[in-house]
């Protein structure tokens, strides 16, 4: 092919761009060249020219098709140097900017950089302590095991101190101005009045949020001991100051250990001073301060429309970076000062590093400095363009024009309201099976600044569907390894996934602990891994963020990862790990997949993540076939009041353009983001729902359900009972839902039991490979759980993904019946009937592709029924006459009786307020309705009047608002109560009242998100610790190992009580998939002397350990399982 490339590029950029292309073409002119070369040779060339691109660079490519015609390929740098042809603009017109091309849009960004440079001069100056600098000293050996209170709690008293004792009218004009005029006078401080309670209190505005800076700089504020957390879960704070003053050493800046009464005095003690002798520190802390003073009249104004929340994230979020940066260098040679005062040491030698007034004045500078990057980190990072796989084809299957259709009505609604919001939340409740997660691409491209690129958040709750979506976005997207990065939490997941058989050591950085500085620890966890192929220009972000994988993470166009790694932002209570997901966050929009998978205090953690992207001024997007109406209201209420800080902020209209998507339709409106609005949001949602639901009920009936009655018999233990229903259930599906195989003459069905947790997963199917089953039926069963060896489930669900991912048509055979494994059982099958059994916990219900002839559930929730439901007959067409969905009439724990609820762990019924009156699905559910159809209208459309103690789907209702607090908007904050009032409320068994730790409302309005109250009381993936163990193959023995802390593998069934126990003969014969953990670490090992270190790498488990004489039994085939 011929090319012609045309440059535009400036300055240094123009040289690095001459330098590539001269290699590989004609230059024909000033800037332009041409050459014939291979598809492959023009992808190199733009792979280098992205190498060493930066804001300078301009390069256009066209193959010339033909003597009279050419086609414009692509742009490589600033594409505004070329219009949509590729053609080079011959005038233009100029305007007058105050700020620079990037700082006009950021009117508060001069009072940005005026307070974070005030906190980070004062951020380490309680440092000048002696008993830091004893700790510092290595020829003092210290051996308390930490200090009596923190430096970032000195530092705070220091400067209320100060502050105090230059203003008593609580004006900050009044301390700047002195600070300006006399600087700091050590003989003000008073080391009796430094001892006080609360450093944050009674000070003027801007030095109370500069104080908060200073003492949040390591960590959030959070109480020690549990009855302090606990008092403040039903109190509220009426104003800023209010929760300043609430806030006492007690809050995480204390250690009382037994040496505290001795140490503490120490910490009052300045013998080499506190700076005032460093005149280069005065000159920058008077500077600030004529800055500060200068911009106080923009702090009022923040303060006034409610901008200052974003300014102080912010501002912590720079001067923590800057703090983290300048602590990872080495000390200035060149820094002259009088002072002996030391900031920290060295991680490796224990020398003492920088000087203290060197650190502060440097971490200044850079934070400021990284404020003025902000406006680059919102929109220097990459973007994916030329995706001609989005584009409209007409050859598009019919199932999929919806997508395009979509596209359509949003360019339209774009170009009708001229963006005059670029505020959007959009829901996406396309059917399962619809494309949903192209679809998300395609909207999210149709929603971008140009409507032709990409840069969003994919965030996922599961791993191994994180690595599912990545591939289907390579594969079905040709996106290029430059484009797309998919991060989740596993190396050995990530390598299994790829198939890779390479053992690599993992990559170990040392403990930061006693160096002086937690500012030096990694900005994310060493585990994570990054698959990104991108070139990362040479640009500003470089300056501060010195590791190639940070960089990478804020890079890459498109990221797909698992939901926990954005999490961060929100839910980082101690150090710098939300620094990375807050800066991907400013510039990428923000789309959640199977949001409804999230339920309790996940949702509330993911409605503060939805919050923050409101606030930096992101799109959102949630997707889900089954979303309820108050998990879109919750989550957009959250959303509403981000955009309105964000929309103050940058002179933005405050309206949010509400999309809603569905396979039938999309609709658009603009919608205020004040409170009284939330009636146009909510009147919106239910026409749309209302149209779907009509749609829906229009559909052929692919899913039909019938409820399988569970009568006692005296004769049998309940369990076993209960067991044996489940085996005639099974028996009566497969009769009615099997497909002939015309070589053996079998009548084959591949079904799935849905069991609500682990140990009755297993129990079930030992009963079912132990029982007797009629003589022309012959069954094969699989457990499939979480607690199993990762090398183990992952043959067993790359398995499933072959044998379940049927799209046959009508009267066509499943393409597993090819399959070996299946092949081979239909060989050897005597019997006229073979039913493939699944005994699977919720861990099938989401994100799994796969298709089953028909499914028993044991029901948790109606979520858990509409979710099992979506895996039957997923990809197959056309109604079904028989029911091919059995419900048990009692879940296992309703069956055997004895407790008060049973429909928890997982479900909605978790206390007296949403405690069911019978537990019988007879009664909680219309079984007309679902032997009719099975669909999720019940789930998306409450009824007007709801009966959450009566009815199974009203109760999913009731518990999602009172979670997301959709009853709570509107209502003034409770007052602070009573302890006679508290002990009443405890007594009723629901109590109309509700407080701010109770649901999502109470955690983004107020002040509680200055403290980590809302991720302690609400934390995101809540739930028992376990432990990590390991399956290693030794010479001689396979035993479970513990990992120790300095990596040593140390024996541990015999601590835990883990016993081997194989399966029968008999069992065996009946396993759906034989697996040998042995034989697969063979396999995935490249030598014989590496399969010691495959097994710790790939025999991971993690499991639920509590202390008591519990056992524990394992095998390959059914995992790790307590035993009765």
């Amino acid at each position: 092919m011929m090319v012609t490339f045309v440059s535009q590029c400036e300055k240094n950029a123009l040289k690095k761009t001459r330098r590539v292309l001269d290699a590989f073409a004609n230059r024909i002119g000033d800037n332009t060249w041409q050459t014939l070369i291979t598809e492959e040779g023009l992808l190199t060339v733009r792979k280098m020219l992205r190498q060493t691109a930066s804001r300078s660079t301009a390069v256009s490519c066209h193959w010339v098709r033909s003597r009279s015609r050419s086609q414009f390929l692509w742009v490589v740098g600033n594409k505004k140097k070329f219009n949509a042809e590729g053609y080079v603009p011959v005038n233009s017109t100029e305007k007058d900017l105050l700020n620079s091309e990037f700082e006009n849009d950021w009117k508060y960004l001069p009072l940005i950089k005026a307070i974070t440079g005030m906190a980070a001069l004062l951020h380490d100056w309680g440092k000048a302590s002696l008993l830091f600098q004893e700790k510092l000293n290595p020829e003092i050996k210290t051996n308390h095991k930490g200090d009596p209170l923190r430096h970032e709690w000195i530092s705070c008293l220091l400067f209320q101190q100060w502050v105090s004792s230059q203003t008593h009218e609580c004006l900050d004009e009044v301390w700047l101005n002195a600070l300006i005029d006399k600087g700091i006078d050590e003989t003000c401080f008073n080391t009796k009045v430094l001892q006080k309670e609360k450093a944050l209190a009674e000070l003027p505005t801007a030095a109370a949020l500069i104080a908060w800076l200073i003492v949040s700089h390591h960590r959030l504020p959070l109480p020690k001991e549990k009855a302090l957390c606990d008092k403040q879960r039903e109190v509220d704070n009426s104003s800023l100051a209010d929760l300043l003053a609430r806030i006492t050493s007690a809050w995480g800046y204390e250690n009382r250990f037994d040496d505290y009464n001795v140490l503490l005095p120490k910490c009052f003690e300045f013998p080499l001073g506190l700076l005032s002798n460093s005149s280069i520190w005065l000159a920058e802390l008077q500077l600030r301060a004529k800055d500060l003073l200068h911009q106080l009249p923009l702090f009022e104004q923040s303060i006034n429309d409610g901008s200052w929340r974003g300014i102080l994230h912010h501002a912590r979020l720079c001067l923590m970076l800057g703090d983290h940066y300048y602590s990872s260098q080495p000390n200035d040679h060149q820094w002259k000062t009088s002072t002996d005062l030391y900031a920290n040491t060295d991680p490796v030698t224990k020398v003492r590093k920088q000087k203290l007034d060197e650190h502060l004045v440097n971490v200044a500078k850079v934070a400021v400095n990284t404020v003025k990057l902000l406006p680059f980190f919102e929109t220097e990072p990459l973007k994916a363009i030329e995706l001609s796989e989005l584009a409209p084809k007409a050859n598009t299957p019919k199932a999929f024009r919806w997508q395009d259709k979509a596209v359509r009505k949003i360019n339209e609604w774009r170009e009708h309201t001229k963006d005059k919001s670029q505020g959007y939340f959009v829901v996406n409740m396309a059917s399962t099976g619809c494309g949903k997660t192209i679809a998300n691409a395609k909207i999210m491209q149709a929603l971008s600044e140009e409507g032709e690129s990409l840069r969003f958040i994919l965030a996922l709750g599961l791993r191994t569907l994180t690595l599912q979506t990545g591939e289907e976005y390579k594969e079905r997207l040709k996106l290029q390894e430059s484009d797309l990065a998919v991060l989740i939490g596993s190396k050995a997941i990530s390598e299994l996934h790829q198939s890779g058989k390479k053992v690599e050591k993992d990559d170990i950085e040392p403990e930061q602990a006693d160096a002086g500085s937690e500012s030096l620890e990694s900005l994310q966890d060493e585990n994570n891994v990054l698959d990104w192929q991108g070139v990362l220009p040479e640009e500003e972000l470089t300056t501060v963020l010195t590791k190639e994988k940070d960089r990478k993470l804020l890079y890459a166009p498109v990221l797909v990862c698992t939901i926990d790694h954005i999490m961060a932002a929100t839910e980082t209570k101690r150090g710098g790990r939300y620094i990375l997901p807050c800066l991907r966050l400013m510039s990428s929009d923000l789309v959640i997949d199977e949001i409804d998978d999230f339920t309790g205090d996940d949702l509330i953690a993911i409605g503060r993540l939805v919050h923050l992207a409101g606030m930096l001024g992101r799109k959102v997007m949630i997707s889900s076939a089954t979303i309820p109406p108050d998990l879109a209201l919750g989550l957009y209420n959250a959303y509403r009041q981000g955009w309105a800080v964000f929309a103050a902020s940058r002179d933005r209209v405050n309206g949010i353009n509400c999309v809603y998507v569905d396979e039938f339709s999309t609709d658009t409106q603009l919608v205020g983001s004040d409170e009284p609005d939330l009636v146009t949001y909510k009147a919106f949602q239910q026409r749309f729902v209302a149209k779907r639901s009509d749609k829906l009920k229009q559909q052929t009936a692919r899913r039909k359900a019938d409820i399988i009655p569970c009568i006692k018999q005296n004769e049998q233990p309940l369990e076993e009972q209960y067991f044996e229903i489940v085996k005639q259930a099974v028996l009566d599906k497969h009769q009615h839902h099997n497909t002939l195989e015309p070589e053996s003459q079998t009548r084959v069905s591949f079904g799935v039991v849905r069991v609500a947790n682990i140990q009755p997963c297993v129990e079930l199917t030992q009963y079912l490979l132990s029982c007797d089953w009629p003589a022309d039926t012959e069954v094969r069963c699989m457990a499939y759980h979480s607690q199993q060896v990762m090398l183990l489930r992952h043959a067993q669900e790359k398995h499933l993904d072959e044998v379940l991912k049927r799209k046959e048509k009508m009267g066509e055979l499943p393409s597993a019946f090819a399959h070996p494994v299946i092949h081979e059982h239909l060989t050897f099958c005597q019997a006229k009937n073979l039913i493939f059994i699944l005994v699977a916990t919720p861990v099938e219900e989401v994100g799994r592709d796969h298709d089953f002839d028909w499914t028993v559930i044991e029901p948790s929730s109606f979520r858990s029924i509409i979710q099992m439901a979506g895996r039957v007959r997923r990809h197959r067409d056309g109604e079904v006459l028989e029911p091919n969905i059995g419900l048990l009439q009692y879940n296992i724990k309703g069956f055997l009786g004895g407790e008060e609820r049973v429909f928890n762990y997982p479900g909605y019924e978790t206390d007296r307020s949403t405690q069911l009156i019978t537990h019988d699905l007879y009664d909680l559910v219309d079984e007309t309705s679902l032997q009719n159809t099975v669909n999720a209208i019940v789930r998306i459309q409450k009824q007007a009047v709801l009966k959450p103690h009566s009815n199974l789907a009203d109760l999913e209702h009731f518990a999602t608002a009172k979670t997301l607090g959709t009853d709570q908007i509107g209502k003034p904050q409770q007052a602070n109560i009573s302890r006679q009032d508290r002990y009443n409320r405890k007594r009723r068994a629901s109590s109309p009242q509700s407080f701010w730790h109770d649901h999502l409302h109470g955690h983004i309005h107020g002040y509680w998100w200055l403290t980590a109250l809302p991720q302690h009381f609400k934390r995101f993936r809540k739930s028992e610790p376990t432990v990590q163990i390991y399956l290693v193959k030794k010479d001689r023995s396979i035993e479970f190992c513990l990992r120790e802390e300095q990596g040593a593998l140390h024996p541990i069934e015999r601590t835990l009580n883990i016993e081997h126990l194989p399966l029968s003969l008999k069992q065996q014969q009946k396993l759906w998939l034989q697996r040998d953990y042995s034989e697969l670490v063979r396999l995935y090992s490249p030598s014989p002397d590496q399969e010691f270190a495959t097994s710790v790498r790939y025999g991971e488990i993690s499991f639920i350990y509590r202390e008591g004489n519990q056992k524990y039994s394992y095998n390959d085939q059914l995992g790790l399982v307590k035993v009765k």
